[in-house]
């Protein structure tokens, strides 16, 4: 029987990697949104190439609502003494049916788990402006997926050109038409939304 000398034995152990803090997840997330816009401008052309006018409508809007969102958190990184930074990747372009699935997708997966661990991080940390920020985001992106699911499974039916989208300019809401007084998502007057076209 062979024994072993405790002394030699060397145990490893991975490095516990660092929680991210707030500041790390506002430039995720302005890194994302900041993506998302040129990935939606790119869809939108695509979409206009396809004869899909009222889906290259929805792209726009919903690239101006991720510039909303990427101001948003840029102002409250640079509160926290940080540069916002993002690395613009070309985006992939493929059929206008084929954008919609992957813009639904990213937006789902933004609205139940990023934004969410970001919020509750941020609240952790008692950031409000951050979490503000994050939680109007998170609601907004809810909101792009389902008009991307509409827009998917009635994509025969959004030909039409130069369809008016309304955008909150403070938290990215996208609506078709203004049939309120405050934005459903972040209780602002209706007089901060913008047509996107």
């Amino acid at each position: 029987m062979k024994t072993v000398d405790a002394t030699s034995v060397v145990l490893v152990v991975p490095p516990v990697p660092a929680e991210k803090t707030t500041l790390d997840n506002l430039q995720t997330a302005f890194d994302g949104e900041s993506n998302a816009n040129a990935r939606y401008l790119a869809f939108a052309q695509k979409a206009d190439a396809e004869g899909y006018g009222k889906v290259a409508s929805l792209f726009r809007a919903a690239a101006r609502a991720e510039q909303v969102h990427y101001e948003r958190h840029a102002k409250v990184i640079k509160a926290l003494g940080g540069t916002p930074t993002a690395k613009i990747e070309k985006p992939v372009v493929k059929s206008t049916a084929e954008n919609l699935k992957a813009a639904m997708e990213g937006e789902i997966y933004e609205s139940t788990v990023m934004y969410p661990e970001f919020l509750a991080k941020a609240d952790k940390d008692n950031i409000k402006e951050a979490s503000d920020s994050f939680e109007d985001a998170g609601k907004a992106e809810a909101v792009h997926a389902s008009l991307y699911k509409k827009a998917l499974e009635n994509l025969a039916t959004w030909k039409v050109r130069n369809q008016i989208f309304n955008v909150c300019s403070f938290c990215g809401n996208v609506v078709e038409r203004i049939n309120f007084q405050e934005c459903p998502i972040c209780g602002k007057s209706k007089g901060l939304y913008v047509l996107a076209r």
